[in-house]
Order: C-alpha cells, then structure tokens, then sequence
C-alpha cells in the first residue's frame, strides 16, 4: 500500500532539503496541506484549481504530510531555533559579552 503514495509523490532535492511534491510538477505536498488545511479548500476543489494533477494525487499528498507530522514539525523547530541563535544572541549572551569585552 506505501507503494501507492510513492506512485503520486517523489522526494526532490532543494535549497532547503529535499521536498516531497507531486510526481511530474511542480506542486509540493506542503502546498497541497496548506490549501487544504489553513484554506479549507477540499480535493476536489485543489484539482479543479490545478487540473495537471489528479485527485489520486492530492490524497497521496495529504497522506503524506499526516504520515511525516511529526518529523517535520521535529526539523521545522530544529531550523527555527538554529535561525533565532544566529540572528540574536540574546540579552544575557548580550551583557556576558559587554562584561568580557569591558
């Protein structure tokens, strides 16, 4: 049955790490949860928007981002605390190093 989602979805290499989008597009299964999720658009209504992909499509897609939740929700918090530690360092790092420096 998992061979069925990999029939509608590949991971693809990016900037950022590898993707999972719709076989064949340009469509990212994050789009399609988006859409779908904070948009309340139904599956039907993601195909009729986007008729280059087939309903089969969209369930894989969803399938997918509520198989990996977990995963991802893991990775997207690791990235953000990464990103706060290189753009502040903080009030106390802040004073420690005004108090090293003089």
């Amino acid at each position: 049955m998992a061979d069925v989602i990999q029939d509608h979805v590949e991971i693809v290499a990016g900037a950022r790490g590898p993707k999972p989008r719709i076989v064949g597009s340009r469509i990212r299964v994050q789009d399609i949860a988006v859409w779908h999720e904070k948009l309340g658009m139904s599956p039907d209504d993601i195909v009729h928007e986007y008729p280059s992909i087939a309903i089969a499509d969209v369930y894989a897609a969803l399938a997918c981002y509520w198989d990996h939740r977990d995963e991802r929700a893991m990775r997207e918090e690791q990235a953000l605390a990464s990103e706060l530690r290189k753009r502040d360092i903080g009030p106390l790092r802040q004073k420690l190093k005004r108090q090293r420096h003089g």
